[in-house]
Order: C-alpha cells, then sequence, then structure tokens
C-alpha cells in the first residue's frame, strides 16, 4: 500500500521558457524503456512475486521500498514535463479561430496536445506507449537483482543524455536528481548481489561512468548525501534494509546509510497554471473555480 502526501522529492524550478521540443525528449525518462515507469514497474512486480518474505527479509524489503520510491520519481518526471509546457502567457481564453495550439505540435510530441492536455504520457520520446513488456520479473533473485543492476545503467545513461540534449532549468534540476538518487539505487542492487554472489558488480561493471561531480544540479543532492542514503517510505515497515545497505560507496568511499524519511520536510509542488488552450482544467477556468469555492464554504474547508 502507497501512502501519498501532496510534496515533490525534490525542488523544482517554476515554469519559465515555453519549451515543447525540450519535454518531448524528457518523455523518455518517463515512459522510455529505461525511463521511470519501467524502473517502478520492475521493482513494484518483483516486490508482489516475492517469496519467501519472513525468511529472506532484507532483499524484499529493498526491492520493494527503492519501488515506492519510484512512484516519487515519475511524480517528478511528470511535474517537470508539465513545467515545461506550461505557457505562462496562455492563461486568458483564446479564440480558436486564431490555432492557438499551431507551434506547439509542430516542435514537440503532438499528443502533449492532442491528447494530454499540456501534460505528460506514458509515453516515451517518440510518442510511443509504455509497455509491460519492459518488466523482468523472474522470481529467481538473483536474476531480478542482477537485472535491476543493468536496468540503473541503462537509466542513468539516459537521463545523462537528456541531461545533454535539454537546456531547460527544470530538466536540468531533475535530472541532476535523478543521476544521483539512480546511482544509489545502482549501488544498492550492486551490494545485495555481493552479499549474495561475492561478485561486485562496480568493479566488474564500472558502468556507465556518469561525471556527476562535474554536473552542477547534482552537487546539492551530494552535499545533502543523498548520493550514499536510502529512504525508509514507512513509518513501521522495510526495517531491514541496512542489513544490505550498508558499506561504503564504492566511488566516494562514504557510509551507506537507510534514513527514515519524513515527508514533512520535501517541498510542495508548484501549482500548474491553467492552460485554456486545451482545456486545462477548462475552456473558462474561473467557471470551476467559482464552483470549487461555492464548495470548500459549503463544506466548511478552509
Amino acid at each position: 500500500m502507497i501512502h501519498r502526501f501532496d510534496r515533490l522529492l525534490t525542488e523544482l524550478p517554476p515554469p519559465s521558457t515555453y519549451d515543447p521540443a525540450g519535454a518531448a525528449v524528457v518523455q523518455e525518462l518517463m515512459g522510455g524503456k529505461f525511463g521511470e515507469m519501467s524502473t517502478l514497474m520492475n521493482y513494484t512486480f518483483q516486490s508482489f512475486n516475492y517469496r519467501d518474505r519472513k525468511g529472506t527479509r532484507p532483499f524484499y524489503d529493498l526491492i520493494a521500498n527503492i519501488a515506492a520510491e519510484e512512484y516519487g520519481h515519475i511524480e517528478l518526471v511528470g511535474h517537470a514535463i508539465g513545467t515545461m509546457l506550461t505557457d505562462t502567457e496562455a492563461t486568458a481564453t483564446p479564440d480558436p479561430a486564431e490555432t492557438p495550439l499551431k507551434g506547439g505540435p509542430q516542435s514537440g510530441n503532438p499528443h502533449h496536445f492532442v491528447n494530454g492536455g499540456k501534460g505528460v504520457l506514458p509515453q516515451d520520446s517518440r510518442g510511443m506507449p509504455w509497455t509491460g513488456d519492459n518488466v523482468v520479473s523472474t522470481g529467481d533473485l538473483i536474476t531480478d537483482l542482477t537485472h535491476n543492476f543493468f536496468l540503473e545503467t541503462g537509466a542513468r545513461s539516459g537521463k545523462l543524455r537528456v541531461y545533454e540534449s535539454v537546456d531547460h532549468p527544470v530538466a536540468r534540476a531533475l535530472t541532476g536528481y535523478l543521476l544521483v538518487r539512480g546511482g544509489v539505487h545502482q549501488v544498492a542492487y550492486a551490494r545485495a548481489l555481493e552479499h549474495l554472489t561475492g561478485a561486485d558488480l562496480t568493479k566488474l561493471f564500472p558502468s556507465p561512468r556518469i561525471p556527476t561531480d562535474k554536473i552542477p544540479e547534482c552537487q546539492p543532492h551530494i552535499e545533502n548525501g543523498d548520493d550514499a542514503r536510502i529512504y525508509r517510505f514507512s513509518p513501521s515497515d522495510f526495517t531491514e534494509m541496512a542489513a544490505v545497505f550498508n558499506g561504503l560507496h564504492p566511488e566516494t568511499g562514504k557510509p551507506l546509510e537507510v534514513v527514515d524519511d519524513d515527508p514533512e520536510s520535501r517541498p510542495r509542488p508548484e501549482d500548474p497554471l491553467p492552460q485554456p488552450d486545451v482545456f486545462a482544467p477548462s475552456y473558462e477556468p474561473e467557471e470551476i473555480q467559482e464552483i470549487a469555492d461555492k464548495l470548500r464554504k459549503k463544506a466548511g474547508a478552509k
């Protein structure tokens, strides 16, 4: 069960430059083969199918808890894409005859405008739908953990390529954070495999070589210790992860640690501006606002 909070895992910049082309590229981080939907669903289904949880609890706790964090990652990507698709000058109700959307679909992903209301979709950067064929859940713990290590490897490569392709502030902030956190998950699966087999995948396959020390948007998260930390997203469960996630970080030598997450310390998401040209939330947003205000008063909401 997932307990949801109206927070983001990290702070992202507010809407600035309208960037449909960049948003189309960032879609790869949502619905690509190595995107956040893939990491989320791989670990989620592996946790669903995990057997002998009592006997091997530390490994189950690790997979299940990283799956929980991935829910937060898809939320971050979705928020970033929505920010890039927000035209701060398009808040007035437009004249449809003037084709207010003409430029957007030509420069970016037409699905963002025709189907998505200037919002994220479960697609890759080509506009192809995400598919469950991307999920590997064999039931064999070592096979699944090995797959997860290389899934995080491919995911981090993709994040760096998006970073190098898109200079929008929110895309850079997003990828900076995800590069750091993806690195932690890569180390976590490598440590789990080392405990089980004695093989250190970080030495056997030191890939990808991501220069996070050279990426400005990674620095706040590294300084905060997020490059060597697994968060526990539960008040009482998943308590045995530290039996697996321990030792020193293979690149920096920092001690690996498990930390209880404090949702109240996370930032609230920026309120997305209305976009009447795609009926989001309506062609006349003021009407819905008036209805919402009346309902609030009737319900005694503050």
